[in-house]
């Protein structure tokens, strides 16, 4: 079993900063992509960013010079720091992984429960 614990969310005013955290854990032998989506009340989910076992990074246009998404792959972990925050932010975020769990397995893709991020004007 894999389990994605996000932590980080909260309640801040716009223009602030907030970095959110998703410890992965588990039976993981390998990890390959990781990313962040969120979801907004009554919109469906949307990609923030994603980010390779190697470091490439896609990001949301939407997001793009305020967000950055880095990994630890020693502590498998994901982090996503958010700067310059808008209330169009305001949604819960949502961590998840493509995951090996032993050696020749299959890739399997596992998501958190996710965290809620609040963003007020």
């Amino acid at each position: 079993q894999v389990q994605l614990v996000e932590s980080g969310g909260g309640f801040v005013q716009a223009g602030e900063s907030l970095r959110l955290s998703c410890a992965a854990s588990g039976s993981i032998f390998r990890i390959n992509a990781m990313g962040w989506y969120r979801q907004a009340p009554g919109k469906q989910r949307e990609l923030v960013a994603t980010i390779t076992g190697i470091g490439s990074t896609i990001y949301a246009d939407s997001v793009k010079g305020r967000f950055t998404i880095s990994r630890d792959n020693a502590k498998n972990t994901l982090y996503l720091q958010m700067n310059s925050l808008k209330p169009e932010d305001t949604g819960v975020y949502y961590c998840t992984a493509d995951v090996r769990r032993s050696y020749g397995s299959s890739w399997s893709n596992y998501w958190g429960q996710g965290t809620q991020v609040t963003v007020s004007s």
